[in-house]
């Protein structure tokens, strides 16, 4: 592999090990909980962190795996929103165990979209159950569909061994586990992540009217929409909050306005208003201390190359999807952006076929960050006559 440099654009992909190289990178502010997190779901960077990968009680944000593999079983059509689910004696009885209710009892049969509010709005221990018995067949069944899911996203320091979070030994998780499932809920799962938004749920029959949502910052922030919180003697008091607001930034670029999203984790606070408290201080730190902006945009050209034994006598190159990066304010013109390619480039070429790759640095020579560079047009391989003249070009080059 030959290296082409070229200098395309002066700004970053990610924050990685070469974020000192950074002129000044932003202190985060004092958060009172044992672990937190501040990701950028955007770009897919973690802005600010502490102890994120400690073991910890997760209390209800259990209940986001509990939401997600149920969403899953929807997608698979293994069951319907409309789908009525019995409450069983086991369900009812999680009203004997102290934590949060739905307030459903045996003789109710609530539809499937009725026990994920009571689950997502409620934190329902009772619809947990409820849920899990339905999509599962039996509590145990769903528990290890749970741990397969977070398996499957190299959770290592992840198990589950109920569905409503209540403590249980070798029941764990960590800021950055939680972080992952959450966003795994909002990327997949768009169509389903606006019940997290809900403020208020009351389902029929229920004997009880104060079941507001404890996500108080959905009244506070008009920019958060979702996820949840928990609360065990053991865990503390724990949150995950997600918002999403305007980065006007991106109109410098050309590439218009645009909306960003940050999510915020945090576990161990010490009361109901201190989680709060600290969610919002991380999240507002990160919309102030970062500029978000595209890098590439999906399907467009960074460089056209020649292409030896094609039909075509140049390819088109770039990034499959769009790119957005996260820097510290005023760092951004500061990086430049290299290509770095196969050379030469030889007939036939698929559309998308991986032919080098996009690089971020610091003025140092520090790289922060990597990118496929594919072929976005494919190119098809020239005539006997065509490749024997390139072969022979070639030859004499």
């Amino acid at each position: 592999m030959k290296r082409l440099l070229a200098k395309l654009f002066a700004l970053a992909l990610t924050l990685s090990a070469a974020a000192t190289s950074f002129a000044q990178m932003p202190s985060p502010p004092e958060v009172a909980a044992r672990s937190y997190l501040l990701l950028d779901l955007t770009t897919g960077q973690t802005l600010a962190q502490r102890e994120a990968d400690a073991p910890a009680d997760p209390a209800s944000l259990t209940k986001l795996m509990t939401a997600y593999i149920a969403f899953t079983a929807l997608r698979e059509k293994k069951l319907t929103l409309e789908q009525t689910l019995p409450v069983s004696v086991r369900a009812w009885q999680e009203r004997k165990g102290g934590g949060s209710l739905m307030f459903i009892e045996p003789r109710m049969t609530p539809k499937v979209a009725d026990l994920l509010r009571g689950v997502i709005v409620n934190s329902g221990n009772d619809a947990s159950v409820a849920l899990a018995e339905g999509v599962g067949g039996s509590l145990d069944n769903f528990v290890a569909m749970m741990n397969r899911q977070a398996q499957a996203w190299g959770l290592k320091n992840t198990s589950f061994k109920n569905v409503t979070g209540l403590t249980e030994a070798g029941h764990k998780s960590t800021a950055r586990d939680v972080a992952v499932i959450a966003s795994h809920i909002i990327n997949d799962f768009p169509e389903y992540y606006p019940i997290y938004s809900i403020k208020k749920y009351h389902y029929e029959g229920s004997p009880t009217t104060n079941e507001n949502n404890r996500n108080v910052l959905l009244l506070r922030d008009p920019s958060v929409d979702g996820m949840k919180t928990g609360f065990t003697e053991a865990a503390g008091y724990c949150m995950v909050v997600s918002a999403q607001r305007d980065f006007p930034n991106l109109a410098a670029t050309g590439a218009g306005g645009g909306k960003r999203r940050l999510l915020s984790v945090v576990l161990g606070a010490a009361s109901m208003d201190a989680r709060a408290n600290e969610s919002q201080k991380l999240l507002n730190w990160g919309f102030l201390a970062f500029d978000t902006v595209r890098l590439f945009e999906a399907d467009k050209a960074v460089a056209t190359v020649p292409v030896w034994k094609g039909k075509l006598n140049e390819a088109r190159l770039g990034s499959s999807a769009a790119v957005f990066v996260s820097v510290p304010k005023g760092d951004g013109a500061r990086l430049q952006t290299q290509i770095e390619r196969t050379d030469p480039l030889v007939a036939p070429l698929a559309q998308g076929q991986r032919v080098g790759t996009l690089k971020v640095s610091t003025p140092a020579g520090a790289v922060v960050a990597e990118r496929p560079l594919v072929v976005l047009a494919a190119v098809e391989q020239a005539g006997i006559f065509g490749r024997a003249w390139d072969a022979i070009r070639l030859w004499i080059k």
